[in-house]
């Protein structure tokens, strides 16, 4: 896929960034900037009805608590992290954490690693929380909070595990990463060797 058909919507306030790719979007934020993300989408000439699929990297509130935004459209997650989505008060949504609280629990697709969304493949990355996914097609790598730009990695301080990060990182080490496109902060074109950067803090 080429980069310019994935638009970065920066994340605003405690909003993760969103990735808007066709009528798929991945990750909508903590939930309390709707006009923000519906201006954003409008700039680039769709409709909030026009989101016919969200897939979310995993389940941290400031993720997916912009879903309800979009009641026409099909939620896609990891299935381990489709439970806490789906529970009343999860700590693993870390809302509680932050104030916050989760609203919207509808889980329609569970996602497993492997499994193919448009021109990108599923590649579970637990660390940051348990069912955290990445987006790969070749080139681009969507990742959530498993990877930063400029070698970040995700915290694993709340519900997350450092090993288990260790393992995935290592994983994504062996991509050929062009471009991250990242959960928060900036994308980075230098992918692969940001991914070599992010394996030096184990």
């Amino acid at each position: 896929m080429n980069s310019e058909d994935i638009i970065w919507i920066p994340g605003y306030n405690l909003d993760s960034n969103c990735y808007l790719i066709d009528d798929m979007l991945v990750d909508t934020g903590a939930g309390d900037n709707k006009e923000y993300l519906f201006s954003k989408l409008k700039e680039h000439g769709v409709n909030p009805e026009d989101i016919k699929l969200i897939v979310n990297t995993h389940c941290h509130f400031d993720h997916v608590n912009g879903n309800c935004f979009f009641p026409n459209a099909k939620i896609a997650i990891h299935k381990i992290d489709a439970i806490a989505l789906r529970e009343e008060g999860n700590p693993d949504t870390v809302a509680s954490h932050f104030g916050s609280k989760i609203n919207c629990h509808k889980v329609d697709i569970e996602l497993e690693d492997g499994d193919k969304i448009k021109d990108f493949e599923v590649i579970h990355t637990p660390g940051h929380s348990k069912g955290a996914i990445c987006l790969w097609d070749g080139e681009n790598l969507i990742s959530g909070d498993t990877v930063f730009g400029q070698g970040g990695v995700g915290r694993t301080d709340i519900g997350g595990s450092w090993s288990d990060l260790k393992e995935s990182v290592e994983k994504l080490k062996k991509l050929d990463v062009k471009t991250i496109y990242p959960g928060h902060g900036m994308i980075d074109n230098n992918g692969k060797k940001s991914i070599e950067m992010s394996y030096s803090h184990f």
